[in-house]
């Protein structure tokens, strides 16, 4: 990203060691990409598929309730915590052998999951399936810094892949609605299978390998910490957005910060280390890291509210709901084109700045919805929205792409996937609780005199438990509940959002001051 203009850098021409001087990519490299894709689109769309199949695995395994919150989870908790651990692994082992294997065990806990008949099963082939999914995040990024020298196409790739792993997480409850109108709930898995069949059969003719020149020792007790420091985290962020704001959540959150520290510790100290802790020295790779995690909080944040309004407010059916995420699906590709445009002729420091500017009008849009504003303001404030993040993660992800050197790809792709990861969870429990806690401190006022204990507590939980309350009294008592408790949500959206905005607008005006130094040359970007 930065150097003498019309150079390539010292990275792209070791990264193109052995394979030729840095040129353009070939017809096959692109046919890689679309393998590559393929890849993301599916590890982000089990995130959010069972988003509406759930119902139906209640139906068939009679699952508890705990089991049901560990098959939610189990997937994405694994998933963010063996990240690091797999993008240090594909740089010792191979980053298209660690793929190809990843897509195999895909495949196969995909069809166990589908197949599953108790609940136990199922948890266990989600945790298979978390396993998998982390092999494959960090080995497709990595890929990418090795298969696209040129600067140019290097970013449209990386377009192209952040593209897929956004519209899959977008697209996951779309696909199960179809699903699921004419099919058991185990086709949500089974979908997974054709793909991951393709990706074995078509990785070793159009993807490359590479592996560290001079390949480091793994060090299991790194890759347990990072797993111990990662997991109480995520699990402490998800327990906040539930509303569980009790001394289990702090500490899960402080004994996961408190394994980082000695994790960090040990990088710095160990000859062998996971991540090269020395990328966070260069601002410019420290400054990408934080904007992924800030617009990964807001766009995480910002779809559990919309849904919640959508399902619960308007009272749409889930799978009318999910389809008006097509819009900021739309926009999101439309932010993303438009960086890789705007690249050629700009510093990034602008694009990154404007974009996250962008992002923060779309939460100040989002502000003004109401208990009557209907869909619109949601929709359009959620477009705006994605097509600011579109425009910062393109950029961001490419300044941690460029700054590693290429036998470090596939933990810096890794460090890139877990910021992703932590901002998803922190913007969920952060803008979750801001909105519950509002919620339940305006809902006191409207909930009537004499209401049974169990139905207070069920109306001061949740907006959908108070909707339901609301409809088991008599009026005038039930519709002043109703309209009292959309009310109260809706303001709480409104203050969570506009907390949202204002970090957005704080994270711009950094980024601008740590990217200024950062330039894109004229030559690279293929012009």
């Amino acid at each position: 990203m930065t150097g003498t203009p019309g150079a390539p850098s010292a990275q792209d021409a070791e990264a193109a060691a052995g394979q030729g001087t840095v040129g353009k990519a070939t017809y096959e490299e692109w046919l890689g990409l679309v393998v590559i894709v393929l890849c993301c689109v599916l590890v982000a769309m089990d995130i959010s598929v069972l988003f509406y199949a759930v119902p139906f695995v209640s139906a068939d395994l009679t699952p508890s309730t705990t089991e049901v919150l560990w098959v939610m989870d189990i997937y994405g908790f694994l998933l963010a915590g063996l990240l690091i651990t797999m993008g240090a692994l594909g740089d010792r082992i191979g980053r298209r052998k660690l793929l190809l294997f990843g897509a195999a065990g895909f495949g196969v806990a995909s069809v166990l999951a589908a197949y599953s008949s108790s609940p136990g099963l199922l948890i266990a082939s989600r945790a298979l399936l978390g396993v998998a999914g982390a092999t494959l995040a960090p080995s497709t990024l990595s890929l990418i810094r090795n298969m696209f020298h040129d600067e140019g196409q290097r970013r449209t790739a990386i377009g192209l892949w952040t593209a897929g792993f956004a519209a899959g997480a977008m697209l996951g409850p779309i696909t199960a609605g179809v699903l699921l109108e004419r099919f058991w709930w185990g086709s949500v898995f089974l979908i997974n299978v054709p793909v991951m069949i393709l990706v074995i059969v078509l990785g070793p003719i159009l993807l490359p390998e590479f592996r560290s020149p001079s390949p480091e020792r793994f060090d299991l007790f790194s890759a347990a910490l990072s797993l111990a420091a990662v997991l109480p985290v995520v699990y402490g962020a998800k327990r906040f957005a539930e509303g569980h704001h009790d001394w289990k959540s702090i500490a899960a959150v402080v004994a996961g910060l408190a394994v980082g520290a000695l994790f960090i510790r040990r990088q710095r100290r160990s000859r062998d280390p996971l991540i090269d802790t020395k990328l966070f020295r260069d601002r410019a790779f420290s400054t990408a890291i934080v904007t992924t995690t800030v617009v990964q909080f807001a766009m995480l944040g910002m779809m559990m509210l919309s849904s919640q309004y959508a399902l619960s407010v308007l009272g749409l059916r889930p799978f009318v709901a999910s389809m008006w995420q097509l819009p900021a699906i739309a926009t999101l590709f439309l932010g993303l084109t438009l960086a890789g445009v705007l690249a050629k002729r700009v510093r990034p420091a602008f694009i990154v700045c404007t974009g996250l500017t962008v992002a923060a009008a779309g939460f100040a849009v989002m502000s003004l919805v109401t208990a009557d504003s209907g869909l619109a303001l949601i929709v359009v404030g959620s477009s705006i929205m994605t097509s600011g993040v579109g425009m910062v993660v393109l950029l961001a992800t490419d300044v941690v792409v460029a700054s590693a050197p290429p036998e470090r790809a596939g933990s810096a792709s890794a460090l890139s996937e877990t910021s992703n990861e932590f901002g998803g969870a922190i913007g969920i429990a952060m803008l979750g609780s801001i909105a519950l806690t509002v919620y339940r401190r305006e809902v006191e006022d409207v909930i009537p005199p004499g209401l049974p204990a169990t139905a207070d507590e069920a109306t001061r939980g949740t907006l959908q438990a108070a909707m339901e309350v609301a409809k088991s009294l008599p009026d005038p008592a039930g519709a002043a509940l109703k309209q009292g408790s959309i009310e109260a949500f809706t303001d709480g959206l409104q203050i969570a959002v506009l907390t949202g905005s204002a970090i957005l607008l704080v994270v711009a005006a950094a980024a601008a001051i740590a990217l200024r130094p950062v330039r894109i040359d004229a030559q690279q970007v293929g012009e």
